[in-house]
């Protein structure tokens, strides 16, 4: 039983924190899961990050279902999700309305605005966190080469990025393996 408290107050506090939903929920899901309750290693959640981007549908879902699973199985998975989805379903709701009200507001405007370079530094400590243990695991060079590949795909090429994580996935399995 205390798992599923623990998992659903982890899940809770990084939705109900992560303003702007997937990309600033990502970070603090990371908080959680890694560094204060240690469900899954850096390199792991990395993998379930790719994973579940490779995959249709919210981030946050795909990273609650796993997690709740491996932490206490298919209850766990129950938990999880709920933790995530009816807080941002309910707040959803009452703020739509509220913001519709009163979307003209330079308040409402600011708000909105203010808070992108905060999401913008969770994102950038994510990265930094998640190269530093690709590096250590592959090498400065794989890394250097495998994110040079996959910025041309993304950005130059246009490449869907879930054919880039799967492509990453079939180079590791067939060049990385130990």
């Amino acid at each position: 039983m205390r798992e599923a408290w623990e998992l659903f107050l982890g899940f809770f506090l990084a939705n109900v924190f992560g303003y702007g939903g997937g990309p600033a929920s990502i970070p603090l899901m990371y908080e959680e899961v890694v560094t204060n309750r240690g469900w899954l290693t850096s390199a792991e959640f990395t993998n379930v990050l790719a994973l579940g981007n490779s995959l249709p549908g919210p981030i946050a879902t795909k990273i609650a279902a796993y997690v709740g699973y491996d932490v206490a199985g298919w209850f766990g998975v129950a938990v999880a999700l709920a933790a995530t989805v009816a807080p941002s379903a309910a707040a959803l709701i009452l703020l739509l309305r509220l913001l519709h009200r009163y979307k003209q507001s330079p308040v409402v405007k600011g708000m909105t605005l203010l808070v992108q370079p905060v999401i913008a530094v969770m994102m950038a400590i994510v990265t930094w966190d998640s190269s530093a243990a690709s590096i250590r695991a592959i090498g400065i060079l794989q890394y250097t080469a495998i994110a040079a590949v996959a910025f041309y795909l993304l950005q130059r090429r246009r490449v869907h990025p879930a054919f880039v994580i799967v492509g990453a996935f079939v180079y590791g399995g067939l060049f990385l393996s130990e």
